[in-house]
C-alpha cells in the first residue's frame, strides 16, 4: 500500500544553510513567491517601473488615491523617498498629484486610470487562469486548499510581527 504521506524534498536555501526536507507542498508555495517576484519584475517591465516603483504602483492600484505619508508607511520609506518614487512615476504619467479632499494644504498621489487599465490587463489574466485551476477540484477541495492557504498565510504573518 503506497504511503499517504506527501513526498518529502530537500530544499537548498539561497544563503547556503543546510538543507531542510520538506513537503513538495511547502516547496510549490516557495516556488510560487519566486515566481510571483518574477510576474512582477514582468509586470514592471511592461509598465517601464523599476521595483520600488511597481511596489507603490501595486498599492495605488489596489488601494486608490493614498496620500505620501500613506504610501510611505505602506512601502516601509520615509516620506522623501517616496517623494522620488512620485515624482517617478508622476513623469512617466502614471501618477498624478492632487489636492487632498480635506486638508487643503495636503495633496493625494491619484493613479492615472490608463495606467491601471495597463496595470489589470498585465495581470487580469495571471488570475483568471488561477482561478480557473480551482474549476478542476471538487468544492471540498477547494475548501482543503482554501483553508490550506489561509494557514500558510497566518504563518507568514506570524513570521512578521
Amino acid at each position: 500500500m503506497p504511503s499517504t504521506r506527501p513526498r518529502v524534498r530537500d530544499a537548498a536555501p539561497r544563503d547556503g544553510a543546510p538543507r531542510v526536507g520538506v513537503r513538495d507542498a511547502t516547496m510549490h508555495v516557495r516556488e510560487i513567491l519566486e515566481v510571483s517576484a518574477d510576474f512582477e519584475s514582468h509586470v514592471g517591465k511592461q509598465l517601464e517601473v523599476n521595483h520600488t516603483d511597481m511596489q507603490a504602483m501595486e498599492h495605488l492600484v489596489m488601494h486608490g488615491n493614498l496620500s505620501p505619508t500613506e504610501l510611505a508607511r505602506r512601502l516601509g520609506m520615509s516620506t522623501a523617498a517616496v517623494t522620488t518614487v512620485v515624482d517617478r512615476l508622476v513623469a512617466i504619467g502614471h501618477a498624478t498629484r492632487e489636492p487632498h479632499p480635506t486638508d487643503r494644504r495636503g495633496v493625494v498621489i491619484v493613479p492615472n486610470p490608463a495606467s491601471v487599465e495597463r496595470a489589470m490587463a498585465a495581470i487580469m489574466p495571471m488570475f483568471m487562469g488561477i482561478d480557473r485551476v480551482l474549476d478542476e477540484f471538487s468544492p471540498e477541495e477547494q475548501e482543503t486548499v482554501t483553508r490550506y492557504l489561509a494557514r500558510v498565510l497566518e504563518v507568514y504573518r506570524a513570521q512578521l510581527e
